[in-house]
């Protein structure tokens, strides 16, 4: 049987150490006019995404930590974005 680290790539575990690289991302683009709501749907899990990873998780338990850190990755990206939306929101109030 494979373990978690044959099935996710290498360059995938690595890219997990770097939320802010994602957070930026999607900074630009709200930068560039995209609606902050939005992309923070698109980077967060959606609820129908963590019921079927919990059902895979249920079948595979050495699923369950790779699910984990994703979502922890996720969420950890979501704050920084919203910091930085925050901060570009703030500084436009104050001009």
């Amino acid at each position: 049987m494979a373990t978690m680290t044959q099935l996710i790539p290498g360059e995938v575990v690595h890219d997990f150490d770097f939320p802010q690289r994602e957070a930026a991302f999607f900074y630009g683009l709200f930068l560039r006019g995209h609606s902050a709501e939005l992309l923070r749907r698109d980077i967060e899990v959606p609820v129908t995404v963590l019921v079927k990873w919990h059902k895979e998780a249920e079948r595979d338990p050495t699923l369950r930590d790779v699910f984990t850190r994703i979502v922890d990755y996720r969420r950890h990206v979501l704050a920084i974005f919203d910091t930085l939306v925050g901060s570009d929101l703030q500084g436009q109030r104050l001009q």
